[in-house]
C-alpha cells in the first residue's frame, strides 16, 4: 500500500557518514530510520546518531530500545561537558577534544543499545527546566563524529535538531554527506537553501530528499530550490506512514518492498 508514495532515490548515497537535516516536522526522524533498516536489510552495519536535543522519540520510529544513558551523562553529565568546554576557552583553544579515535566496536552498550548490526546512540536531551543551553551537546556531538572512524560496510546516519544551528556548532565537520529534507513549506525550502550554501562553505557534499509531496507540489518546490542544488529523491504524501508515526510505531513494520522503492542502489 505504501509503494505508490514513493519515487525512487538516486544512488549518491554511497557515504558513510550521512547528516540529515530540515525543518521540525518535515520528516527527518522517519527518513534516517528508513534508510537505517533498509541499508542494516541490505548487510550493512548502522550507528544512527541522535544530536536533537528535544527529540524523545526517534528510538519508537527506529524499533530499538533506547541506550541505558546518553552519551553526555555516561561522561558525567552536561555539568562536565560545559566544565570541559569552559577549560577551552580559557585555554583559547578551538574545538572540545573528549575523545580519541574509535571505531564502533569501541563503543560502549552504556550509551549504545544493538538490535543486531543495528546500534543507536543519543548526544543528550534537555531533562530540566531552566538547566541551561544546548551549546555543550553540539560540542560533543562535534568531536564524536570527528573522532569515529568507519570501516567498510559501516554506516553512521545523524538525525539532527530542527533548523541549522547544527552548522553553526560544527556538527557537520565529521559528515561526508549532508542531506536537507524539505516537506511543503517555504520555510524548508529557506533552510534547504541556506544549508546548501553552509555545506558548500565546507566542502561538503549536499542534496535534498522531497518529502510529503503531490504531483501538484513537486515542480513548484524544485523552482524555489537553488538550481545547483541536487534532488535525491522524491517521497510523495503517505497517510499509511503518519498513521505509523501518530500510533508511535515503528518503520520497521513498512514491508521491504517499500524500502527498496525509497532506496534503489544503496547497497
Amino acid at each position: 500500500m505504501f509503494n505508490e508514495h514513493v519515487i525512487k532515490i538516486k544512488e549518491v548515497f554511497r557515504i558513510p557518514k550521512v547528516l540529515i537535516s530540515g525543518r521540525g516536522g518535515c520528516g527527518k526522524s522517519t527518513i534516517v530510520s528508513l534508510l537505517a533498516r533498509k541499508l542494516k536489510n541490505n548487510g550493512n552495519r548502522i550507528l544512527v546518531v541522535d544530536c536533537d536535543e528535544s527529540n524523545f522519540g526517534l528510538n519508537k520510529i527506529l524499533g530499538i530500545e533506547k541506550p541505558k544513558k546518553t552519551l553526555m551523562n555516561n561522561l558525567g553529565g552536561k555539568l562536565a561537558v560545559r566544565d570541559k568546554l569552559l577549560e577551552i576557552v580559557q585555554k583559547d583553544e578551538n574545538h572540545l577534544n573528549i575523545f580519541d579515535v574509535m571505531s564502533l566496536d569501541d563503543l560502549s552498550n552504556d550509551y549504545v543499545t544493538w538490535d543486531d548490526n543495528l546500534g543507536f546512540l543519543e548526544i543528550g536531551k534537555i531533562e530540566h527546566s531552566m538547566e541551561g543551553c544546548a551549546c555543550p551537546m553540539g560540542a560533543l556531538s562535534r568531536d564524536f563524529l570527528n573522532h569515529l572512524t568507519i570501516n567498510e560496510n559501516e554506516w553512521i546516519l545523524v538525525d539532527t535538531e530542527a533548523g541549522i544551528e547544527h552548522f553553526g556548532r560544527g556538527v557537520l565537520e565529521g559528515a561526508d554527506f549532508i542531506i536537507a529534507i524539505v516537506d511543503p513549506s517555504e520555510d524548508a525550502i529557506l533552510l534547504a537553501n541556506k544549508a546548501y550554501k553552509l555545506s558548500f562553505e565546507n566542502n561538503k557534499n549536499f542534496g535534498v530528499i522531497l518529502n510529503k509531496i503531490d504531483d501538484n507540489l513537486e515542480e513548484i518546490l524544485k523552482s524555489k530550490l537553488d538550481s545547483n542544488i541536487a534532488i535525491l529523491g522524491i517521497i510523495n504524501y503517505s497517510s499509511d506512514i503518519a498513521m505509523l508515526n501518530l500510533q508511535g510505531n515503528s518503520v520497521e513494520s513498512v514491508s521491504i518492498g517499500v524500502l527498496d522503492d525509497i532506496i534503489t542502489c544503496i547497497n
